[in-house]
């Protein structure tokens, strides 16, 4: 987000999120999160956007909401191989987590859009997830007592598409989770770590995994083809964005964060562990074009290939439960 001007610290307490402004650097991870200039974060703004998140009002039969495909449990995905829409629709792709989505500097599977409030339609008026009309759904929350005077509160206007979009926007942003055993060996507890998580960090960094999922946010932001087929079906992905042949097959880049959770995986869910995950880069991937160069062929021991899973549950952080202690295991 190339127009972000600012960050905030967030602090939990009794329920209330507190908002402080700060300019310093941003190195503390657990603390300050970025925001574009015209959506400033606020604790009601936050609260307005949870409520929307929340509500199955926004889908065109009232059957889903948000959440419905971003579970708190799941890390914030669905766990299943694609999303469920309204009507048994089926959408074409898996759910990404939206955890850390503050510091995405593009968001959808396309690489495409620049900002969370761009996004935050997409879904509503997609046929197969939310089905609604934004010229049909604002008029209809409009008319709801607390989003009207809540829109006339935090934003002087009458309840419109900004409101519905930086609202949630706002609350996604504040969706952190950054304080993993990883996290913490990094600021220097070398107890929060185990043997086999510190073996395979070693064994990530080695390798070329940090090419496109690189420390602290374990993304490079960037679509790219991993090599998953020979041929792509349907879903070619980036590709239908500008029809350039030679973005077939490229896919944003997902975060390696809470990785253990959000099962299964890949753009088209296909595989389903992690073993499954570090077969497939071990075989090189299946070489279409325009895969990345990095993707090549390696060798792992059982006992190394283990140590490298071990280090990819060592990125989990559910600390972020807390603000929703019903979807809590």
């Amino acid at each position: 987000m190339h127009h972000l001007t600012s960050v905030i610290k967030l602090v939990f307490l009794g329920g209330i999120f507190i908002l402080l402004c700060s300019c310093e650097s941003p190195e503390d991870l657990t603390k300050e999160y970025p925001f574009p200039s015209d959506n400033q974060p606020s604790a009601e703004k936050i609260e307005l956007g949870r409520a929307l998140f929340f509500d199955k009002r926004l889908s065109l039969d009232e059957s889903i909401a948000c959440a419905d495909c971003h579970n708190p449990a799941y890390a914030f995905t669905d766990r299943k191989t694609v999303s469920e829409g309204i009507q048994g629709k089926h959408a074409e792709r898996n759910a990404p987590t939206l955890l850390n989505s503050a510091f995405l500097q593009t968001v959808m599977f396309d690489a495409h859009l620049k900002t969370l409030e761009l996004q935050v339609i997409v879904p509503i008026q997609e046929a197969t997830e939310m089905g609604h009309n934004m010229k049909v759904l604002i008029p209809k929350l409009r008319a709801i007592p607390t989003y009207q005077e809540a829109a006339k509160s935090l934003f002087n206007r009458d309840f419109d598409a900004w409101v519905l979009t930086r609202s949630i926007a706002a609350f996604e942003r504040s969706l952190l989770s950054l304080n993993s055993p990883y996290d913490q060996f990094m600021r220097g507890n070398k107890r929060a770590m185990t043997s086999d998580q510190r073996a395979g960090m070693k064994l990530f960094n080695a390798l070329y995994c940090t090419t496109c999922h690189p420390a602290p946010y374990f993304t490079n932001f960037k679509a790219e083809n991993n090599g998953l087929y020979t041929e792509y079906g349907n879903d070619k992905g980036r590709f239908r964005i500008n029809l350039d042949s030679a973005d077939i097959g490229f896919f944003k880049t997902p975060t390696l964060r809470n990785i253990e959770l959000t099962y299964p995986y890949m753009h088209d869910g296909s595989l389903k562990t992690l073993d499954e995950v570090i077969d497939h880069y071990l075989a090189g991937g299946k070489h279409p074009r325009g895969q990345h160069p990095s993707i090549l062929p390696f060798k792992l021991t059982t006992q190394e290939k283990k140590q490298l899973i071990s280090f990819l549950g060592a990125l989990t952080d559910t600390s972020y439960l807390k603000n929703f202690q019903s979807y809590a295991p």
